[in-house]
């Protein structure tokens, strides 16, 4: 292969926080090479499935001639090749920091950054000319934690709770929302994607005996070395079971696959596209409550994060995504707005947060979560990484690039979900919750339709208001945001109302 090396698109990068001192040369890094596709599966934009799991690989995996590329690159730079998945489009690199720096011409050093310490690197990386350009991603070089977990403990950040506090279970929450609940969500396998903390089988087996339905079946899946690590009620291990108990609580008869993955832009990669090609437990539908500000991305991780996402909408598979606690600026402090990723992935269902007031068994009130600067507020905004997709320009969104949430649900803590964690009952919001409930939902409708709904949002935007397939949120905002009527950014196209959703995804063929 010639030594002439172009940078990769979208990959630079600076290091965050304080610099702690040099890498060392001998540590033992892996990478993970992310290939263009040899053809890019179509994404059916009226939902269902355009290729199956076992067609996959062979027409839209990588090209056997950019696997072949890859390793004798990593040939020459004395690199181990440890993995190649075409139907993931990965081939796993392993060696010495060293010989990593010296294959991608990176600069690479110790930096600490909000109680971390991690691998940082320094400007974009470099591959021969020949390579580049059947490459999307290069991850795994710098190891920064990439995401954070976006559930909020009811009570933990405002001193002073609100007297009109109410709490659901996930199954109130539902039939508030009128979801089908005489199916189960029997055949589907709703997939979940966590970048930390754990699960104890004790904890499921208590909690959905106290619920009243029958305890889903639950599997960890491991990635890139992580584990099913649960600790206590303070950590990530409050997401872990936030998202199995929501989804499985709306869908009990459903399984349960848990993809653990380290917290990098690597890690989140891998349990994705891990997710997505799982051809034993086959999810239908993916739940991510974990994300941050899309500026905190390099374009690279973005791009073929969103490239994933959209195999998963050839395959049939809907991928929600929780969009975010800190309003339109997304946590970020340059007074700016901000959208979270990767709920502003185009072909990922973005779901913002409401607050739920009912009585007697039905909805009195529901407006756009917003507790202020320290209580959370949902997020919403325009994409500044991805244009606006025709779906959206049909419904006359303006504001720039892709509008961000495509829908919402019951996110605030002070009308949050009842909770088992570690052995203690936890109220907890967020858009965390709101990303299972619809992952939830959907395996209902899965089942009830008997076939995926998919990629959705094309025939989401489609139904308009008339159909009555949501609750339009009209009232609060999440900061720069206003709710209005219709599609807003601060809730985007409403709530679920799912008896007359399920009719009208029936009536258009789903």
């Amino acid at each position: 292969m010639s030594s002439s090396k172009v940078t990769l698109a979208g990959s630079e990068r600076q290091p965050i926080g304080t610099r702690v001192g040099d890498q060392a040369d001998d540590e033992t890094i892996e990478v993970s090479v992310i290939l263009k596709p040899k053809v890019r599966a179509a994404v059916p934009h009226a939902g269902g499935a355009s290729v199956s799991r076992e067609e996959f690989a062979a027409k839209h995996g990588a090209e056997s001639a950019a696997i072949e590329k890859v390793k004798e690159f990593a040939k020459e730079n004395d690199l181990t090749v440890t993995e190649v998945s075409p139907e993931r489009r990965t081939v796993k690199l392993e060696g010495s920091a060293a010989n990593m720096a010296r294959a991608f011409e990176v600069t690479l050093a110790r930096y600490q950054h909000e109680g971390h310490e991690y691998r940082a690197r320094s400007g974009g990386i470099k591959l021969p000319a020949e390579l580049a350009g059947s490459v999307e991603a290069v991850l795994g070089l710098d190891n920064r934690p990439q995401a954070k977990a976006h559930f909020r403990v009811h009570g933990s950040h405002s001193p002073k709770p609100s007297a009109a506090a109410v709490s659901y279970t996930p199954r109130q929450v539902a039939a508030l929302y009128q979801f089908p609940l005489d199916v189960t969500g029997a055949g589907e396998t709703i997939g979940i994607l966590e970048l930390g903390g754990g699960f104890k089988p004790a904890d499921l087996k208590s909690y959905f005996a106290g619920l009243g339905v029958a305890e889903p079946t639950v599997v960890a899946v491991l990635v890139d070395k992580a584990k099913n690590k649960p600790t206590n009620a303070n950590s990530a291990d409050g997401e872990v079971l936030l998202d199995i108990e929501v989804s499985g609580g709306i869908a009990p008869g459903a399984k349960i696959a848990v993809y653990f993955a380290p917290n990098t832009s690597q890690g989140f990669q891998d349990a994705l596209t891990t997710a997505i090609h799982d051809a034993t437990n086959k999810p239908s539908v993916i739940s991510i409550s974990w994300g941050g500000a899309e500026s905190t991305w390099t374009a690279q991780s973005m791009t073929a994060f969103d490239s994933a996402a959209q195999d998963a909408a050839a395959l049939g598979i809907t991928v929600c995504a929780a969009s975010g606690d800190n309003g339109s600026g997304d946590g970020v402090t340059d007074g700016a707005n901000h959208v979270d990723f990767p709920a502003s992935s185009p072909h990922i269902l973005a779901c913002g947060g409401t607050s739920l007031q009912s009585a007697n068994g039905a909805i009195t009130s529901e407006t756009v979560w917003n507790d202020g600067t320290t209580g959370g507020a949902g997020g919403g905004g325009f994409s500044v990484q991805f244009p606006l997709p025709t779906w959206q320009s049909a419904d006359k969104i303006t504001g720039g690039g892709r509008g961000v949430p495509d829908v919402s649900g019951d996110a605030d803590p002070e009308t949050g979900y009842k909770i088992l964690v570690d052995g203690e009952s936890l109220v907890i919001g967020g858009t965390s919750a709101v990303a299972p409930l619809w992952s939830g939902l959907i395996a209902l409708l899965n089942q009830k339709l008997k076939k995926p709904v998919g990629f959705l949002q094309p025939t989401l935007y489609g139904l308009a208001m008339t159909a009555g397939a949501f609750h339009d949120i009209t009232s609060g905002s999440n900061g720069a945001f206003s709710a209005g009527p219709g599609w807003d950014a601060a809730s985007g196209l409403g709530s679920p109302s799912g008896a007359n959703l399920l009719k009208a995804l029936g009536a258009a063929g789903l």
